[in-house]
């Protein structure tokens, strides 16, 4: 395979150069090779899903555009009718509902296809991180740049720090773009429906449309409540007005409200201890673990603590729900958005993210934030 990474032929060996010499030469250009080889597979592969992307994203548009002519279509009850021809109410509302079908079916694609595009948008995104560190990476094996040799086991470089960035910043998406897929995005969807049966009934049953329109209020309050949580999950305005602690015990407060469940917190861990980004990471985690609780975890009582050991820093929730095979959710991959949101979270900050729990048995979620230099020297796991 050819491309802009392809090494160039090599010199002759010049005179004189011993056996040896010319087997590092060999093992020098071999490595090149690997990694323009690898730069340019990966290029291809880029260029081939950028194009299916493309193929994806017409797709979706026509869809859209099919979607928005169904529904400037006329209703049953807007529909035009001939004075002379007669009446076959049954035949009307089976053509309805095969049109309410349809829309639907419609709906369902585009919603589809646009968290497909989503995924794929990201997903492009993170080959074009790598295929830019292969081409560094090559440029430094033929040109010899040390700038970008490190020590072993030193601090990560700009490149490192920018593909775990973007990973960070990918799963976060990943898992807001599914928490929205679930929640707003499909109330939206039934709300619409609701909307156009309101339309349907308005005149022959207002008894009924009002009925309805009351509960589509409250669906509809229900929903900015969750949106406006969203944003909340995108800016932690509350560790500026409240602290570390009282953001946490504020989360407890409005997670107790909503659930019922039995929450106690044991914050004894001074929080100035931490820098700002620590913090944050404090926060989402509590945040996300106990969103993990609500929907998952069936428990009755949920601990929130903090405090200082051995390892440092500790933040944990612990529930005693029902717990899951923590083999079989990390099968699951990137499906499993919780637990990836805050792992990749609490790598940003160099910290370790445990989870330990077995079916019935619990869960008990801790972060731990070393507060020395080089304590223990343990990988996240």
């Amino acid at each position: 395979m050819t491309g802009p990474y392809t090494q160039r032929p090599m010199e002759p060996a010049r005179a004189g150069t011993d056996f040896r010499d010319n087997r590092f030469d060999g093992l020098h250009a071999e490595a090149a090779a690997a990694v323009g080889y690898s730069a340019n597979t990966l290029r291809s592969v880029r260029e081939r899903y950028r194009e299916a992307y493309s193929e994806t994203l017409s797709r979706w548009q026509s869809l859209r555009d099919e979607l928005d002519v169904a529904d400037r279509a006329p209703t049953d009850g807007a529909r035009p009718t001939s004075s002379t021809a007669p009446v076959d109410r049954a035949a009307d509302a089976a053509e309805a509902g095969a049109d309410d079908a349809r829309r639907r079916a419609l709906r369902g694609d585009v919603e589809g296809l646009t968290m497909d595009l989503g995924d794929h948008q990201a997903e492009l995104a993170k080959l074009e991180v790598a295929e830019r560190t292969l081409e560094r990476t090559w440029l430094f094996l033929e040109r010899g740049d040390a700038t970008l040799l490190t020590d072993v086991g030193g601090p990560p470089t700009a490149g490192d720090l920018q593909m775990r960035v973007v990973e960070a910043q990918e799963a976060e998406r990943s898992r807001l773009a599914q928490e929205i897929h679930d929640g707003p995005a499909q109330a939206l969807s039934n709300t619409i429906f609701q909307v156009e049966y309101i339309e349907r009934v308005i005149e022959s049953d207002p008894l009924l449309a009002r009925t309805e329109l009351r509960f589509l209020r409250e669906l509809l309050r229900r929903e900015l409540g969750d949106v406006r949580a969203f944003i909340t999950q995108l800016r932690p305005p509350l560790l500026d007005q409240l602290g570390l602690d009282g953001a946490i015990a504020d989360t407890v407060e409005h997670m107790r409200t909503l659930t019922g469940i039995d929450i106690t917190t044991d914050l004894s861990a001074p929080s100035d201890l931490l820098g700002d980004s620590q913090r944050t990471v404090v926060l989402r985690v509590a945040q996300e673990a106990l969103q993990n609780v609500r929907k998952h975890a069936l428990a009755n009582s949920v601990i929130v603590a903090t405090k200082l050991d051995d390892d440092g820093w500790v933040l944990e929730v612990r529930d005693d729900g029902r717990g899951f095979d923590i083999g079989a959710v990390a099968a699951r991959g990137r499906r499993n958005f919780g637990l990836q949101f805050m792992r990749e979270r609490a790598e940003l900050i160099g910290a370790r993210f445990d989870v330990r729990s077995r079916p019935d048995g619990g869960t008990v979620v801790r972060l731990t934030i070393p507060t020395e230099p080089a304590v223990g020297g343990e990988e996240s796991i």
